[in-house]
């Protein structure tokens, strides 16, 4: 379990953008700002235009090169394209001034001025609502914004061109003409969207009180986390009641529209909470502890009902923050007990356990694992986490787990988290593992599953069927393997082997290879008992009602459906 944060939406697509730019490429940012100002000055100074050829070109790549692949975004870089205008027009003063090329420059600064208005206006242009009856479709966003940089970009590189040259001024003013009517039409577009998307939040009360939903589900996380939701929004749909998804950011927002056909509703800010509270509803589901949540949670005549996305025994799973939710519906006794055992008190009617629906079409073992010629090996390491005191993926170790596999006549399928491409190091890591499997499987031939196939393609129940092992690391993934009987082992990162099942009790379950301190320690060992012997089978069968609760196997997902049933 992981507590969100809140993503970079894309409703600030142009400021938010522009702070993205600023903070994450700074050093380019402001070479460019120092670059054009050092041609500014050799402009004023200089005996000759060629003076203040070299930075001016070079400031001007350099904003190229920022703004490549489609990546413009108006409002920024102002600051240095207005330097580069200076520079044009004291070009033009030292060496004779073409009236029509100083009207050029001064339209093309308005033009570049006029960015931040405009981003501001797309900033407060955000769909309100989609699927939602009574309000129609959300206006399309247009992306005429963006290229609106480009084309005041490609007017102030007219213009130094113009200047430099001593000649064409008309041509400098008739770029910078057009640029301005570019700005000023998209200003208008983004003007005549914001009064849309005013209209519709006017209607939006009234249309979520037609449409009588039993409940809603919150959600916010950071781009790229939606399985958080996927995973819980086909049983939320079996319960047959009528129900939302709020969000609080146009990435949420797109992301789950991509999910489902139920309504989704966007809601920035936690004044704007208060037209999404319909009289019918009854409850609100949450999938993780995100720190918004608590906005949602104020509303007293609601039950707040936490499902969470995934049982493990990581830190942020025991944290004291679940007692803010009316219900936590957990898996088996061991989340329980898990509150319990790290000084977390909590009493007992915070709980429900209906285990974990997700797992019900998971196969479970049919024959020993030594009975397996060449098995396949499911490796699912975690990411870093938030923070230090939960990282627990055994990625820097990876490549010697999975060749260790190979060489054992394994096949493997691949799937780390995805948050495991958020870090340079770990993103590393995970493509010598790809390269080392795709070498492998040109060699010899071995059907290794990796890439798209295994992290797009497959869901984590398929990953699970087609394996007859796994590798993994403390994470909800175990948990739910369990379900399947199949022996598994788990890799010791943050804690050093020895005590590894006392601060992560699942791991009696599992074999255990010693990656803590950086050496992978036991790995041959561990390696042996999962595709041999398998001494831990009885443990595993024993500790899966625990874990996952103690459910007949064909009304599985039905616990949970009852459960949450009772609070609408």
């Amino acid at each position: 379990m992981t507590a969100a944060k809140p993503g970079r939406s894309r409703i600030s697509g142009w400021l938010a953008e522009a702070q993205t730019s600023a903070a994450g490429a700074r050093l380019p940012a402001l070479s460019i700002e120092v670059v054009a100002l050092v041609a500014l000055l050799l402009a004023a100074v200089g005996g000759s235009r060629l003076w203040a050829l070299a930075p001016a070109v070079v400031a001007a790549g350099l904003l190229a090169w920022t703004w490549r692949a489609g990546s413009a975004v108006a409002g920024t870089f102002v600051v240095a394209r207005v330097l580069l205008l200076a520079c044009a027009y004291l070009l033009g003063v030292v060496h004779g001034l073409d009236p029509t090329l100083a009207a050029g420059v001064a339209v093309a600064g308005l033009a570049v001025l006029t960015e931040p208005l405009l981003a501001a206006v797309y900033e407060a242009v955000y769909p309100v609502s989609a699927n939602l009856p009574g309000l129609g479709s959300p206006p399309e966003r247009n992306a005429n914004s963006g290229r609106v940089a480009l084309v005041n970009g490609a007017a102030v590189i007219v213009a130094l061109a113009c200047a430099f040259t001593g000649r064409f001024g008309a041509i400098a003013l008739v770029a910078a003409v057009a640029a301005l009517g570019f700005t000023l039409v998209t200003v208008l577009q983004g003007l005549r969207a914001f009064r849309a998307r005013r209209a519709r939040e006017k209607k939006l009360h009234a249309a979520l009180t037609a449409y009588e939903p039993a409940f809603l589900v919150h959600w916010n996380a950071p781009a790229g986390t939606a399985y958080q939701l996927a995973m819980w929004l086909p049983y939320l749909e079996r319960l047959g009641r009528k129900f939302f998804v709020l969000v609080r950011n146009q990435t949420n927002f797109d992301e789950v529209v991509a999910l489902t056909k139920v309504p989704v509703v966007m809601r920035m800010g936690l004044n704007q909470l208060d037209d999404v509270i319909a009289p019918s509803l009854r409850a609100a589901f949450y999938v993780n502890t995100a720190t918004v949540n608590n906005h949602v949670i104020r509303y007293t005549n609601l039950k707040h009902i936490q499902l969470n996305h995934g049982d493990s025994d990581k830190v942020p799973s025991h944290n004291p923050v679940f007692r803010i939710y009316d219900k936590n519906f957990v898996a088996g006794q061991a989340a329980i007990d898990r509150f319990a055992a790290n000084g977390v008190s909590m009493p007992a009617e915070m709980f429900t356990i209906v285990g974990r629906p997700q797992v019900e079409n998971v196969h479970i073992a049919t024959a020993p694992i030594a009975s397996i010629t060449n098995p396949r090996v499911l490796y699912a390491p975690t990411w870093a986490g938030f923070y230090a005191d939960s990282n627990y993926s055994s990625l820097l170790a990876g490549y010697d787990i999975v060749k260790a596999l190979v060489a054992r006549g394994c096949s493997v399928v691949f799937r780390p988290h995805p948050y495991s491409k958020r870090s340079p190091e770990l993103a590393r890591e995970c493509d010598r593992i790809r390269a080392l499997l795709a070498e492998d499987r040109r060699t010899n031939g071995r059907p290794h599953v990796f890439g798209a196939e295994a992290e797009v393609t497959m869901t984590v129940a398929d990953c699970f069927n087609a394996s007859d092992a796994m590798v993994s690391d403390v994470s909800s993934v175990v948990a739910d393997y369990l379900y399947s009987e199949k022996p598994f082992v788990m890799v010791a990162v943050s804690t050093p082997a020895a005590q590894f099942a006392e601060a992560f009790p699942l791991a009696r379950a599992a074999y255990v290879i010693d990656a803590h301190g950086g050496r992978v320690q036991g790995l041959d060992a561990a390696l042996d008992d999962l595709l041999g012997s398998d001494p831990l089978a009885a443990t595993r069968h024993d500790l899966k009602k625990y874990y996952l609760g103690d459910i007949p196997a064909d009304r599985y997902a039905q616990r949970f459906l009852d459960e949450a049933a009772r609070y609408l």
